[in-house]
């Protein structure tokens, strides 16, 4: 493949959008959170808690003191391809507090 084509396909490939959790296997405690992009999301919290930057500080703390290999990231639901772009954002607060209430979890905190 030439690298006008890789350029065109990685333009034109779909991400995932839905609702994830972060769960700590050593405690049970698990944080919900939504995204545009399953992907991003998974590899941005991962990179931050790993830098011991993470904005929720709970699941921080968590992640520091039981390590990484407790944690498991899981995709709750995704969105269809065919929401949207305009109620997006609103779909996604509505299907993460569903999910929260439904799982019994935190929300992921953005402080």
């Amino acid at each position: 493949m030439n690298r006008k084509e890789a350029i065109r396909e990685y333009k034109e490939r779909k991400t995932e959008k839905g609702i994830f959790s972060i769960r700590c296997n050593a405690t049970g405690r698990q944080w919900i959170e939504s995204s545009p992009n399953l992907g991003a999301a998974r590899n941005g919290a991962f990179f931050t808690l790993r830098a011991g930057g993470h904005r929720d500080k709970a699941l921080q703390a968590e992640f520091t003191a039981n390590g990484e290999p407790a944690f498991e990231f899981e995709v709750l639901e995704t969105l269809p391809d065919d929401v949207p772009q305009l109620n997006l954002r609103d779909l996604l607060k509505e299907r993460k507090l569903h999910w929260v209430a439904e799982r019994n979890a935190a929300p992921m905190r953005n402080e």
